[in-house]
């Protein structure tokens, strides 16, 4: 499997371009023209710089308004083809891309522009290069694949062949299957592109809203499966036009992309495997059971604030470390650990974050297995020193640089509490207020990070994107993606800060980076839980008697109910398929807290009507700079 992107598809000069995408382990590049002419070194100089990053030049492009014109206009055409051709032989590739033309005088009939190919294709040989002809979605004459394989089949020229590209089959909402019909070795090359599903002009669409394969809505699996049945064995490319990527990290971006590319074609070998397709092998999707634990880095006193709040939430101390500054807290199946220790990774987690969320821990069916996928699709994996007794939990690196543990049942690594912990005598009465599980884990990052971690999550676990919700702040708008296993089990809100000026955005900045914001907890009698908490000391976070007054006029709940959701300070919402109660505490930390929550019937959101009422009552709560106030 040979993997390439377009220069154009990742931020900074030519130089910076090169090192992201050959650190990010691509074994190519399509040079785009821009990218080179603004260069400020000849083309063979360019050309041995790229081979100096080990890579090669899978394509140059894009050579535009080629076919179909009058003279003198075509013959001032194959005048500009032979000096790309001069440009290539001097950069050492021998493959062109010529797109559709949308020259105003360009005249239409796959005759005619057979014929220009052939004649093109006739210079090209005689040098030893090959032309790519591609259909633009948005061409004058030409803009499906099966009119340009037609030009292609007609021209008859074997240094002239298709270039396909998935944005411009599948943006046009062409039926990819036609593709099968394709002889492999007259497709010359292969771009593939995703994108949300959004209605607006195709090229606009095309030139900003483009991203990696996985992180949109076309079926690019589906391309990709009827590109592989042609037998097709060239470059796997990826040619992204995208406002965001062009402001983001060149690394970050060109990593993402080769994951993109290496989880498509496992999908593609999965989901048909008759086919041959060249492509790692790894494990399959990994199925989450839930949230084995959460872990705290906290200094002493913050960790004796913590555990005060978590008492008041009818957590008890279940463990301490045998060897460590770590304490376990239980109730239900929730494990809430918090790490004290002057030294190890908890420690730098919190030096830089302060109070935080350094660790979450994952129930899968097969740890080693999780980490060998991850490891195969770029994700970095996680060890520290080992004390005497202590497990060697496979793990990785997740979101903000956290830590991301896996424990199965395969091993003694269902055991790691009774192993590692020693365990406390609960305290008696005992607090218990009837949570039972982890619901969901919102991790909050800046907006510019949420197709990487979007990526991350669906690509190495059995979880699907949900669509994005806009979740309005007093600040400003927040956007939130859930991730979610079918059944529930796991799941995920990445919730993306445009404004520091968002309760969100204000806790990615002080707390220096993205990381878990609030842990959701459920239970099965909200009104239950509420009343043992209030015994307990716990504070809600006061919610406005002017939204139950709008409640009362939105959904027809008894009186008595809104009085109890009033009193108890929980929001209400509904969906068609069932309820969802919620009930917050007060913000701690820089900008953290915790969520109750009961899901009824089949809801399945996260109760976003609620959020503006929600982060207004935490910023009446925050002195500015994301310290709670006292």
């Amino acid at each position: 499997m040979k993997t390439s992107i377009a220069t154009v598809s990742i931020a900074g000069d030519l130089r910076e371009k090169l090192a992201a995408i050959a650190a990010a382990g691509f074994d190519g590049i399509e040079i785009f023209e821009q990218d080179f002419i603004a260069f400020d070194g000849a083309p063979r100089e360019v050309g041995a710089m790229v081979r100096d990053h080990g890579l090669e030049i899978t394509l140059f492009q894009p050579f535009r308004d080629f076919e179909g014109l009058p003279e003198p206009l075509r013959m001032r055409a194959f005048d500009r083809a032979e000096r790309k051709f001069d440009v290539m032989q001097e950069l050492g590739t021998d493959l062109i891309l010529v797109c559709s033309s949308v020259h105003p005088e360009a005249m239409g009939g796959i005759d005619r522009a057979a014929d220009d190919f052939r004649e093109l294709g006739e210079r090209a040989a005689a040098r030893g290069l090959r032309v790519g002809y591609e259909a633009l979605a948005w061409g004058k004459h030409v803009f499906d694949h099966r009119d340009a394989w037609e030009v292609v089949r007609r021209a008859d020229h074997p240094n002239v062949g298709l270039i396909l590209d998935s944005f411009h089959t599948l943006g046009r909402k062409i039926d990819p299957e036609s593709i099968r019909r394709i002889p492999g070795d007259k497709v010359f090359f292969v771009q593939l592109a995703d994108a949300p599903l959004i209605e607006m002009d195709l090229l606009y669409w095309s030139r900003h809203f483009r991203n990696m394969p996985g992180e949109g809505d076309l079926d690019v699996t589906g391309f990709m499966r009827a590109v592989a049945a042609t037998g097709y064995a060239g470059p796997l490319s990826l040619e992204i036009f995208n406002d965001q990527f062009r402001g983001g990290s060149p690394r970050a971006i060109a990593v993402d992309g080769h994951r993109s590319l290496l989880y498509l074609m496992d999908q593609v070998r999965r989901a048909e495997p008759a086919l041959q397709v060249d492509a790692p092998a790894m494990p399959p999707r990994i199925r989450a059971d839930g949230v084995e634990f959460v872990e705290f880095a906290a200094d002493a006193a913050e960790a004796e604030a913590l555990g005060a709040l978590l008492t008041t939430l009818g957590f008890a101390p279940a463990g301490r470390h045998i060897s460590k500054q770590v304490s376990l807290w239980r109730q239900g199946d929730i494990n809430i650990v918090i790490n004290t220790e002057p030294e190890g990774f908890a420690h730098s987690a919190w030096a830089l974050h302060g109070l935080s969320v350094c660790d979450v821990g994952l129930r899968v069916e097969d740890a080693a297995a999780t980490v060998e996928r991850a490891h195969a699709l770029g994700a970095q994996t996680f060890r520290q020193a080992r004390g005497e007794g202590e497990l060697d939990i496979p793990a990785i690196r997740g979101v903000g640089a956290g830590v991301m543990h896996f424990v199965d049942t395969k091993s003694d690594l269902a055991r790691v509490w009774e192993i590692e912990f020693d365990a406390v005598v609960p305290p008696a009465p005992d607090p218990d207020a009837g949570l039972t599980r982890i619901d969901h884990l919102a991790q909050t990052m800046n907006y510019e990070e949420m197709l990487t971690w979007t990526l991350f999550y669906t690509s190495i676990f059995e979880v699907e994107k949900a669509p994005m919700v806009d979740v309005v702040d007093p600040g400003g708008l927040v956007r939130s993606r859930a991730i979610e296993s079918g059944d529930g089990r796991l799941r995920v809100t990445l919730n993306g800060a445009e404004s520091h000026r968002t309760f969100a955005g204000r806790f990615v900045a002080d707390s220096y980076g993205s990381s878990v914001q609030h842990v959701a907890l459920a239970t099965d009698d909200i009104f239950a839980t509420a009343e043992k908490l209030a015994r307990n000391g716990f504070e809600a976070l006061p919610i406005s008697p002017n939204y139950y007054d709008d409640l009362a006029a939105r959904f027809p709940l008894p009186d008595d109910l809104v009085e109890r959701l009033r009193r108890h300070h929980i929001l209400y919402d509904e969906d068609g398929q069932g309820s969802y109660f919620q009930l917050y505490s007060r913000p701690f930390g820089e900008g953290m807290f915790f969520e109750i929550v009961q899901r009824q019937g089949g809801y399945a959101g996260y109760g976003a009507p609620n959020a503006p009422y929600r982060t207004a009552a935490q910023q009446r709560l925050t002195r500015p700079g994301g310290v709670p106030r006292d």
